[in-house]
Protein backbone atom coordinates (compact mmCIF):
# COMPACT_ATOMS: atom_id res chain seq x y z
CA UNK A 1 0.00 0.00 0.00
CA UNK A 2 2.60 2.10 0.38
CA UNK A 3 4.36 2.17 -2.34
CA UNK A 4 1.08 2.67 -4.36
CA UNK A 5 0.79 5.97 -2.27
CA UNK A 6 4.04 7.05 -3.07
CA UNK A 7 3.78 6.34 -6.70
CA UNK A 8 0.45 8.47 -6.89
CA UNK A 9 2.54 11.42 -5.04
CA UNK A 10 5.41 10.99 -7.44
CA UNK A 11 3.09 10.81 -10.23
CA UNK A 12 0.96 13.94 -9.07
CA UNK A 13 4.44 16.01 -8.83
CA UNK A 14 5.31 14.86 -12.38
CA UNK A 15 8.66 12.69 -11.07
CA UNK A 16 9.48 9.40 -12.16
CA UNK A 17 9.88 7.18 -9.12
CA UNK A 18 13.12 5.45 -8.67
CA UNK A 19 11.05 2.17 -8.26
CA UNK A 20 9.97 2.78 -11.99
CA UNK A 21 9.40 -0.71 -14.38
CA UNK A 22 13.50 -1.08 -16.12
CA UNK A 23 13.11 -0.99 -19.94
CA UNK A 24 11.90 -3.80 -21.49
CA UNK A 25 13.71 -6.71 -24.26
CA UNK A 26 12.51 -9.69 -25.06
CA UNK A 27 13.09 -11.93 -28.75
CA UNK A 28 12.62 -15.27 -30.08
CA UNK A 29 12.33 -17.10 -33.77
CA UNK A 30 9.23 -17.06 -34.89
CA UNK A 31 10.22 -21.13 -35.93
CA UNK A 32 13.44 -23.63 -35.58
CA UNK A 33 16.13 -22.74 -37.93
CA UNK A 34 14.95 -24.11 -41.94
CA UNK A 35 17.02 -25.24 -44.26
CA UNK A 36 15.02 -23.43 -46.74
CA UNK A 37 15.20 -19.33 -48.31
CA UNK A 38 12.91 -17.80 -45.59
CA UNK A 39 12.85 -13.59 -46.48
CA UNK A 40 11.45 -10.62 -46.30
CA UNK A 41 8.83 -10.58 -43.22
CA UNK A 42 5.59 -8.20 -42.44
CA UNK A 43 3.60 -7.67 -39.02
CA UNK A 44 0.90 -6.14 -37.99
CA UNK A 45 -1.38 -5.88 -34.52
CA UNK A 46 -4.53 -7.64 -35.29
CA UNK A 47 -7.74 -5.72 -33.09
CA UNK A 48 -7.70 -8.29 -30.48
CA UNK A 49 -4.06 -7.75 -29.63
CA UNK A 50 -2.72 -10.91 -31.45
CA UNK A 51 0.41 -10.74 -33.86
CA UNK A 52 0.32 -11.64 -37.32
CA UNK A 53 3.62 -12.37 -39.20
CA UNK A 54 3.76 -13.29 -43.07
CA UNK A 55 7.12 -14.11 -44.90
CA UNK A 56 7.88 -15.77 -48.17
CA UNK A 57 9.73 -19.22 -47.85
CA UNK A 58 10.89 -21.43 -50.97
CA UNK A 59 14.10 -23.05 -52.72
CA UNK A 60 15.02 -18.93 -53.52
CA UNK A 61 13.67 -15.90 -54.81
CA UNK A 62 12.61 -15.14 -58.19
CA UNK A 63 13.95 -18.04 -59.81
CA UNK A 64 12.35 -20.59 -57.87
CA UNK A 65 8.86 -21.13 -58.77
CA UNK A 66 8.16 -23.32 -55.24
CA UNK A 67 8.36 -19.79 -53.41
CA UNK A 68 4.84 -18.99 -51.79
CA UNK A 69 4.14 -16.90 -48.85
CA UNK A 70 3.82 -18.39 -45.23
CA UNK A 71 2.49 -17.18 -41.82
CA UNK A 72 2.48 -17.45 -38.31
CA UNK A 73 0.34 -15.90 -35.30
CA UNK A 74 0.95 -15.41 -31.22
CA UNK A 75 -1.75 -15.09 -29.42
CA UNK A 76 -2.31 -12.38 -26.35
CA UNK A 77 -0.51 -13.86 -23.82
CA UNK A 78 0.89 -16.51 -25.69
CA UNK A 79 5.13 -17.49 -25.25
CA UNK A 80 5.40 -19.39 -28.30
CA UNK A 81 4.28 -18.14 -32.27
CA UNK A 82 1.77 -20.69 -33.76
CA UNK A 83 3.25 -23.27 -36.25
CA UNK A 84 4.17 -21.42 -39.46
CA UNK A 85 0.99 -22.01 -42.39
CA UNK A 86 0.87 -21.62 -45.98
CA UNK A 87 -0.84 -17.93 -46.91
CA UNK A 88 -0.86 -18.06 -50.50
CA UNK A 89 1.10 -19.96 -53.08
CA UNK A 90 0.13 -19.22 -56.83
CA UNK A 91 1.25 -22.51 -58.44
CA UNK A 92 4.26 -22.26 -60.90
CA UNK A 93 4.90 -19.03 -59.82
CA UNK A 94 7.31 -17.73 -56.62
CA UNK A 95 5.42 -15.08 -54.71
CA UNK A 96 7.35 -12.85 -52.87
CA UNK A 97 8.23 -9.97 -50.53
CA UNK A 98 5.84 -9.45 -47.83
CA UNK A 99 4.18 -6.23 -46.07
CA UNK A 100 0.92 -6.56 -43.63
CA UNK A 101 -1.97 -3.72 -42.91
CA UNK A 102 -4.63 -3.63 -40.65
CA UNK A 103 -7.45 -0.87 -41.39
CA UNK A 104 -9.68 1.04 -38.79
CA UNK A 105 -11.98 -1.95 -39.25
CA UNK A 106 -9.53 -4.17 -38.19
CA UNK A 107 -9.43 -5.75 -41.94
CA UNK A 108 -6.12 -7.20 -42.75
CA UNK A 109 -4.24 -6.72 -46.06
CA UNK A 110 -1.21 -8.79 -47.58
CA UNK A 111 0.58 -7.36 -50.08
CA UNK A 112 3.06 -9.55 -52.57
CA UNK A 113 4.64 -9.25 -55.81
CA UNK A 114 3.92 -12.11 -57.95
CA UNK A 115 6.28 -13.07 -60.25
CA UNK A 116 5.54 -13.62 -64.09
CA UNK A 117 8.62 -14.49 -65.73
CA UNK A 118 11.05 -15.27 -62.99
CA UNK A 119 12.37 -11.91 -63.16
CA UNK A 120 11.78 -8.83 -60.84
CA UNK A 121 10.95 -6.58 -63.85
CA UNK A 122 8.35 -9.04 -64.63
CA UNK A 123 6.56 -9.22 -61.46
CA UNK A 124 2.66 -7.53 -60.43
CA UNK A 125 1.83 -6.80 -56.93
CA UNK A 126 -1.07 -8.67 -55.05
CA UNK A 127 -3.25 -8.33 -52.28
CA UNK A 128 -5.70 -10.49 -50.43
CA UNK A 129 -8.13 -9.26 -47.73
CA UNK A 130 -9.19 -11.02 -45.36
CA UNK A 131 -12.83 -9.02 -43.55
CA UNK A 132 -12.15 -11.09 -40.17
CA UNK A 133 -8.72 -12.05 -39.56
CA UNK A 134 -8.97 -13.64 -36.23
CA UNK A 135 -8.70 -17.44 -35.49
CA UNK A 136 -6.27 -19.68 -35.81
CA UNK A 137 -4.15 -20.41 -39.04
CA UNK A 138 -4.62 -19.01 -42.49
CA UNK A 139 -7.76 -16.50 -42.51
CA UNK A 140 -10.03 -16.65 -44.66
CA UNK A 141 -9.29 -14.49 -48.01
CA UNK A 142 -12.29 -12.05 -48.99
CA UNK A 143 -10.82 -10.44 -52.07
CA UNK A 144 -7.51 -10.89 -53.86
CA UNK A 145 -6.62 -8.22 -56.44
CA UNK A 146 -3.83 -6.66 -58.98
CA UNK A 147 -2.39 -3.57 -58.76
CA UNK A 148 -2.15 -2.49 -61.99
CA UNK A 149 -0.58 0.93 -62.44
CA UNK A 150 0.00 3.50 -65.24
CA UNK A 151 2.33 5.66 -64.60
CA UNK A 152 2.65 9.10 -65.77
CA UNK A 153 5.67 8.52 -68.38
CA UNK A 154 8.55 9.61 -66.41
CA UNK A 155 11.45 9.00 -68.89
CA UNK A 156 12.34 12.78 -69.57
CA UNK A 157 13.28 13.46 -66.02
CA UNK A 158 14.47 10.41 -65.23
CA UNK A 159 16.80 9.65 -68.22
CA UNK A 160 18.06 13.71 -66.97
CA UNK A 161 18.89 12.59 -64.05
CA UNK A 162 20.79 9.26 -64.93
CA UNK A 163 22.84 11.00 -67.25
CA UNK A 164 23.70 13.19 -64.44
CA UNK A 165 24.72 10.57 -62.05
CA UNK A 166 26.70 8.58 -64.46
CA UNK A 167 28.58 11.97 -65.06
CA UNK A 168 29.68 12.06 -61.36
CA UNK A 169 30.90 8.50 -61.08
CA UNK A 170 34.47 8.33 -60.51
CA UNK A 171 36.36 6.68 -63.02
CA UNK A 172 37.69 4.10 -61.35
CA UNK A 173 33.80 2.56 -60.47
CA UNK A 174 32.46 3.16 -64.49
CA UNK A 175 33.27 -0.18 -64.91
CA UNK A 176 32.33 -1.98 -68.69
CA UNK A 177 29.44 -3.35 -66.38
CA UNK A 178 27.97 -0.46 -64.89
CA UNK A 179 28.10 1.45 -68.43
CA UNK A 180 26.25 -1.48 -70.00
CA UNK A 181 23.53 -1.28 -67.25
CA UNK A 182 22.87 2.33 -67.29
CA UNK A 183 22.90 1.83 -71.25
CA UNK A 184 20.11 -0.95 -70.32
CA UNK A 185 17.98 1.51 -67.93
CA UNK A 186 17.73 4.35 -70.10
CA UNK A 187 16.60 2.29 -72.96
CA UNK A 188 14.33 0.56 -71.16
CA UNK A 189 13.08 4.29 -69.52
CA UNK A 190 10.97 4.64 -72.68
CA UNK A 191 9.14 1.40 -72.55
CA UNK A 192 5.76 1.61 -71.36
CA UNK A 193 5.65 -2.19 -70.15
CA UNK A 194 9.24 -1.57 -68.03
CA UNK A 195 7.07 1.74 -66.65
CA UNK A 196 3.98 -0.54 -65.81
CA UNK A 197 5.53 -3.98 -64.89
CA UNK A 198 7.90 -4.51 -61.64
CA UNK A 199 6.76 -2.46 -58.81
CA UNK A 200 6.98 -4.29 -56.03
CA UNK A 201 6.23 -3.61 -51.88
CA UNK A 202 9.18 -4.12 -48.95
CA UNK A 203 7.83 -2.01 -46.21
CA UNK A 204 4.20 -1.32 -44.75
CA UNK A 205 1.61 1.18 -46.24
CA UNK A 206 1.43 4.11 -44.39
CA UNK A 207 -2.07 5.62 -43.45
CA UNK A 208 -2.40 9.56 -43.93
CA UNK A 209 -4.88 11.44 -41.13
CA UNK A 210 -7.26 11.57 -44.71
CA UNK A 211 -7.22 7.59 -44.70
CA UNK A 212 -5.09 7.93 -48.08
CA UNK A 213 -3.02 4.68 -48.17
CA UNK A 214 0.43 5.14 -49.09
CA UNK A 215 1.84 2.11 -50.67
CA UNK A 216 5.49 2.15 -51.29
CA UNK A 217 6.84 0.26 -53.62
CA UNK A 218 9.62 -0.15 -55.93
CA UNK A 219 11.39 -1.04 -59.41
CA UNK A 220 14.40 -3.49 -59.70
CA UNK A 221 13.97 -2.68 -63.65
CA UNK A 222 15.01 1.08 -63.26
CA UNK A 223 16.38 1.55 -59.25
CA UNK A 224 13.34 3.67 -58.64
CA UNK A 225 10.22 4.59 -55.99
CA UNK A 226 7.11 5.51 -56.46
CA UNK A 227 3.77 5.22 -54.30
CA UNK A 228 0.56 2.99 -55.11
CA UNK A 229 -2.10 5.12 -53.50
CA UNK A 230 -5.48 4.90 -52.70
CA UNK A 231 -8.35 7.20 -51.62
CA UNK A 232 -11.15 4.69 -51.35
CA UNK A 233 -9.38 2.44 -48.00
CA UNK A 234 -8.22 -0.24 -51.08
CA UNK A 235 -10.80 -0.86 -53.38
CA UNK A 236 -8.65 1.48 -56.31
CA UNK A 237 -4.90 2.19 -56.86
CA UNK A 238 -2.76 4.88 -58.81
CA UNK A 239 0.83 5.58 -59.38
CA UNK A 240 2.25 8.85 -57.96
CA UNK A 241 5.10 10.40 -59.61
CA UNK A 242 7.70 8.39 -59.43
CA UNK A 243 11.58 9.24 -56.64
CA UNK A 244 13.68 9.87 -59.48
CA UNK A 245 16.86 9.16 -57.77
CA UNK A 246 18.93 5.84 -58.65
CA UNK A 247 19.82 3.49 -56.62
CA UNK A 248 17.07 4.45 -54.11
CA UNK A 249 14.56 1.66 -53.32
CA UNK A 250 12.12 -0.09 -50.50
CA UNK A 251 10.93 3.40 -49.23
CA UNK A 252 9.64 3.65 -45.41
CA UNK A 253 7.15 6.47 -45.20
CA UNK A 254 6.42 8.50 -41.97
CA UNK A 255 4.60 12.15 -41.65
CA UNK A 256 5.43 15.00 -39.57
CA UNK A 257 3.37 17.02 -37.99
CA UNK A 258 3.68 19.80 -40.27
CA UNK A 259 2.47 17.02 -43.49
CA UNK A 260 5.72 16.78 -45.38
CA UNK A 261 6.14 12.46 -45.56
CA UNK A 262 9.91 11.90 -45.54
CA UNK A 263 11.06 8.29 -47.38
CA UNK A 264 13.84 6.51 -46.27
CA UNK A 265 14.94 4.01 -48.95
CA UNK A 266 17.70 1.52 -49.45
CA UNK A 267 20.57 2.77 -50.94
CA UNK A 268 21.03 0.52 -53.94
CA UNK A 269 23.77 2.56 -55.36
CA UNK A 270 27.43 3.85 -54.37
CA UNK A 271 26.83 6.16 -51.98
CA UNK A 272 26.66 4.09 -48.67
CA UNK A 273 24.05 5.92 -47.25
CA UNK A 274 20.07 5.60 -46.15
CA UNK A 275 18.43 7.29 -49.05
CA UNK A 276 15.68 10.53 -48.42
CA UNK A 277 13.07 11.84 -49.62
CA UNK A 278 9.96 14.25 -49.07
CA UNK A 279 6.46 15.27 -50.30
CA UNK A 280 4.62 18.06 -49.82
CA UNK A 281 1.48 17.17 -51.50
CA UNK A 282 0.44 13.88 -49.44
CA UNK A 283 2.85 11.70 -51.49
CA UNK A 284 1.72 12.55 -55.18
CA UNK A 285 4.90 14.09 -55.93
CA UNK A 286 8.52 13.71 -54.48
CA UNK A 287 11.18 16.14 -54.06
CA UNK A 288 14.98 15.60 -55.16
CA UNK A 289 16.53 12.35 -53.66
CA UNK A 290 19.27 12.70 -51.29
CA UNK A 291 21.46 11.01 -48.26
CA UNK A 292 20.99 10.96 -44.95
CA UNK A 293 23.63 10.66 -42.37
CA UNK A 294 22.94 6.67 -41.88
CA UNK A 295 24.97 4.09 -42.95
CA UNK A 296 23.22 1.78 -45.29
CA UNK A 297 25.26 -1.58 -47.33
CA UNK A 298 22.34 -2.21 -49.70
CA UNK A 299 19.99 -3.70 -47.72
CA UNK A 300 16.34 -3.05 -46.68
CA UNK A 301 15.24 -0.62 -43.65
CA UNK A 302 11.70 -0.20 -41.80
CA UNK A 303 10.43 3.46 -39.44
CA UNK A 304 7.76 3.98 -37.33
CA UNK A 305 6.14 6.91 -35.71
CA UNK A 306 5.83 6.09 -31.92
CA UNK A 307 2.96 7.35 -30.26
CA UNK A 308 4.60 10.24 -28.33
CA UNK A 309 6.08 11.58 -31.92
CA UNK A 310 9.47 9.85 -31.64
CA UNK A 311 10.59 8.21 -34.97
CA UNK A 312 12.05 4.60 -34.88
CA UNK A 313 14.32 3.45 -37.84
CA UNK A 314 15.66 -0.22 -37.87
CA UNK A 315 18.47 -0.79 -40.62
CA UNK A 316 22.09 -2.20 -40.85
CA UNK A 317 24.23 0.27 -39.65
CA UNK A 318 27.30 -0.42 -42.14
CA UNK A 319 28.50 0.37 -45.78
CA UNK A 320 29.01 -3.73 -46.17
CA UNK A 321 27.96 -7.13 -44.58
CA UNK A 322 24.44 -7.27 -42.63
CA UNK A 323 25.82 -8.65 -39.49
CA UNK A 324 24.82 -5.85 -37.47
CA UNK A 325 21.29 -4.41 -37.44
CA UNK A 326 20.53 -1.07 -35.31
CA UNK A 327 17.24 0.66 -33.77
CA UNK A 328 17.78 4.21 -34.19
CA UNK A 329 16.10 7.16 -32.65
CA UNK A 330 14.78 10.71 -33.54
CA UNK A 331 13.17 12.91 -31.43
CA UNK A 332 13.22 15.67 -33.74
CA UNK A 333 11.20 14.34 -36.76
CA UNK A 334 14.02 12.39 -38.77
CA UNK A 335 16.39 15.28 -38.76
CA UNK A 336 18.67 13.89 -36.03
CA UNK A 337 19.08 10.21 -34.95
CA UNK A 338 21.24 10.53 -31.57
CA UNK A 339 20.47 7.20 -29.82
CA UNK A 340 21.13 4.22 -31.48
CA UNK A 341 21.44 0.13 -29.54
CA UNK A 342 22.30 -2.98 -31.63
CA UNK A 343 19.56 -5.70 -32.41
CA UNK A 344 21.89 -7.87 -33.61
CA UNK A 345 26.18 -6.91 -33.91
CA UNK A 346 27.56 -10.44 -35.05
CA UNK A 347 30.71 -11.30 -36.66
CA UNK A 348 28.94 -13.27 -39.02
CA UNK A 349 25.22 -14.29 -40.33
CA UNK A 350 23.01 -11.81 -42.01
CA UNK A 351 20.07 -10.31 -39.72
CA UNK A 352 18.08 -7.69 -42.36
CA UNK A 353 14.59 -6.95 -43.98
CA UNK A 354 13.30 -5.61 -40.64
CA UNK A 355 9.49 -4.62 -40.30
CA UNK A 356 9.09 -2.50 -37.43
CA UNK A 357 5.39 -1.30 -35.82
CA UNK A 358 4.45 -0.31 -32.49
CA UNK A 359 1.32 -1.87 -30.94
CA UNK A 360 -1.51 -0.30 -29.02
CA UNK A 361 0.33 -1.38 -25.13
CA UNK A 362 2.94 0.62 -26.51
CA UNK A 363 5.67 -1.90 -26.99
CA UNK A 364 7.68 -1.72 -30.35
CA UNK A 365 7.61 -5.32 -32.56
CA UNK A 366 10.25 -5.76 -35.10
CA UNK A 367 10.66 -9.23 -37.10
CA UNK A 368 12.90 -9.87 -39.65
CA UNK A 369 15.18 -12.54 -41.60
CA UNK A 370 17.93 -14.30 -39.79
CA UNK A 371 20.20 -16.19 -41.74
CA UNK A 372 23.16 -18.06 -39.50
CA UNK A 373 25.06 -21.13 -40.22
CA UNK A 374 22.44 -23.62 -39.37
CA UNK A 375 20.08 -22.29 -41.47
CA UNK A 376 17.35 -19.27 -41.44
CA UNK A 377 14.27 -18.02 -40.05
CA UNK A 378 12.23 -15.00 -38.75
CA UNK A 379 13.48 -13.69 -35.39
CA UNK A 380 10.83 -11.59 -33.29
CA UNK A 381 11.74 -8.89 -30.72
CA UNK A 382 9.79 -6.52 -28.55
CA UNK A 383 10.85 -4.07 -26.74
CA UNK A 384 10.06 -0.04 -25.10
CA UNK A 385 11.83 3.29 -25.65
CA UNK A 386 13.74 3.30 -23.05
CA UNK A 387 15.49 0.20 -23.76
CA UNK A 388 16.83 2.32 -26.63
CA UNK A 389 18.70 4.62 -24.62
CA UNK A 390 19.36 2.60 -21.67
Amino acid sequence: MGHRVVFLIFAFCGVTPLFAAEPYFASELIFPLNPQHNHAPGIAELANGELFVSWYRGSGERRADDVAVWGARKLVGAKEWSEAFLLVDTPGFPDCNTCLMVDGRGRLTLFWPLILANTWESCVTQMLVADDPLGSGCPKWTRRDSLWLKPNDFSEPARKQLDQLAGVVPAALMTDKLKAEIDEVRARLGDKLYQRLGWQPRCKPTVLPSGRILLPLYSDTFSLSLMAISDDEGKTWRASEPLIGFGAIQPSVLRRDDGTLVAYMRENGITRKVRVCESKDGGETWGPVGTSDLPNPGSGLDAVRLQNGHWVMVYNDTVSGRNKLAVSVSTDEGRTWPQTRHLEDQPTGQYHYPAVIQTKSGRVHVVYSYFVEGGKSMKHVEFDEGWISK
